[in-house]
């Protein structure tokens, strides 16, 4: 990729383990924000669904903020859960961030994350409007 693609990130510890970036900002404005949990510092910081959505989606706003784009910046997520039972849950985490906002969304349940005790990963793509 050019010079012109602006590459975030935060130092967690996969970013290096697997080799990827945070969040990563095109030309035309687009931000894509890699999959982000409730780990932090190095460990899971949140335990029900709800928790660990918005510790998420908190991870994913810290990775925007370091490019200057906020919450209201956000046109589309993704949530990925491990339970149909926390569809609720992690919608109501959803709807508190982002009921003003309305980015278009995503709920998908998967088997499984990384390390067992995690339900929730999320993703979120963000727009500057006005881009380079």
């Amino acid at each position: 990729m050019t010079d012109s693609v602006n590459r975030i990130s935060t130092g967690a510890p996969f970013e290096e383990r697997f080799g990827y970036s945070r969040a990563v900002e095109l030309p035309n404005g687009l931000v894509l924000v890699a999959g982000c949990t409730s780990v932090v510092n190095g460990e899971i910081a949140a335990g029900s669904p709800y928790e660990q959505a918005v510790t998420s989606f908190d991870v994913a706003f810290s990775a925007l903020a370091q490019l200057g784009l906020g919450r209201e910046d956000v046109v589309r997520t993704r949530m990925y859960i491990t339970h149909a039972r926390d569809v609720d849950e992690v919608g109501r985490a959803h709807k508190e961030l982002f009921d003003d906002v309305r980015p278009a969304a995503s709920m998908i349940i998967v088997s499984g994350f990384v390390d067992p005790s995690l339900v929730v990963e999320v993703e979120v793509e963000a727009y500057r409007a006005g881009a380079r």
